[in-house]
């Protein structure tokens, strides 16, 4: 997507002047989608709220490749992630690659702490995927606003208003945005792909959303509903009562590159009872 200097000051000058930005959005009023049928981001009694959304994930509850897969599948089924497939090498085209969630192993992923453990959570694989940051650089560097976060916690993307930039992405230490470098459409298979979501263009950035149209429904992210039972638990960091705050407050938990101030909010349990 190019835009010269001139367009880029007049859609900044835009949002500027009409106040659009992070604080337009809140966890009672998210940013509708065209795509997407408005009563599923439409406030309504059977809403999932928070203060402060977490995840808390236990890889020790995922036994086989299969619960890992089944868990990755769901996410990008329901959000229409397309797939580029490999190189002729059969190797994964990396450049290519749309992911809003997937598989690292430990000392990818904690590198900084890989050397204390033992060499078999080291060589362990762990599903990684945006931290929805207290203090995200992503939405600090975005020049639009097309990448903000909630009142509750979540940081979005509107895809609508991002122009390429990738900003966001060089300012993302957890390597959690994807930048759709062709026509993603086209590789979306047809019978997988889900009408209620809106699907994407070329040029723009995309990544997880906590499943904020799903939570706006009542419903548990999908993720979080195909894993095993425990292996991902989400819910209100500042609720004392909410099931993620006693897990965090009771197990041994870690997070991805704390030491950089940006305050995720996905915390992984390596620790027993």
């Amino acid at each position: 997507m190019s835009m010269d200097r001139r367009q880029f000051l007049k859609i900044t000058g835009i949002s500027s002047i009409l106040g659009l930005g992070a604080s337009v959005a809140s966890a009672t009023h998210p940013i509708w989608m065209p795509g997407v049928d408005p009563d599923l981001v439409s406030p309504n009694a059977q809403a999932l709220t928070a203060k402060r959304w977490g995840m808390a994930v236990d890889m020790t509850k995922f036994r086989s490749e299969a619960d890992i897969k089944r868990v990755v599948e769901a996410c990008h089924s329901i959000h229409n992630v397309p797939d580029f497939g490999n190189n002729p090498d059969g190797t994964k085209n990396i450049k290519d690659e749309i992911k809003w969630i997937w598989k690292a192993k430990f000392k990818q992923a904690f590198p900084e702490q890989a050397t204390e453990l033992n060499e078999h959570l080291e060589e362990a694989p762990f599903l990684v995927f945006c931290n929805h940051c207290d203090n995200p650089a992503c939405v600090r560097v975005c020049p639009t606003k097309a990448t903000f976060k909630r009142d509750d916690g979540a940081v979005m993307m509107d895809m609508h208003r991002c122009i390429g930039c990738r900003f966001c992405m060089a300012a993302c230490p957890y390597g959690a945005r994807s930048f759709n470098w062709r026509d993603p459409r086209p590789f979306i298979k047809k019978e997988k792909q889900n009408r209620k979501y809106p699907t994407r263009t070329k040029g723009v950035v995309e990544k997880c959303t906590f499943c904020t149209e799903r939570l706006a429904v009542g419903q548990m992210p999908a993720c979080v509903e195909k894993a095993p039972p425990g292996g991902l638990v989400f819910g209100d960091l500042d609720d004392p009562k909410s099931a993620i705050r006693r897990l965090v407050s009771t197990r041994y938990t870690i997070r991805r590159k704390p030491e950089l101030g940006t305050g995720p909010n996905i915390y992984y349990v390596i620790g027993g009872r």
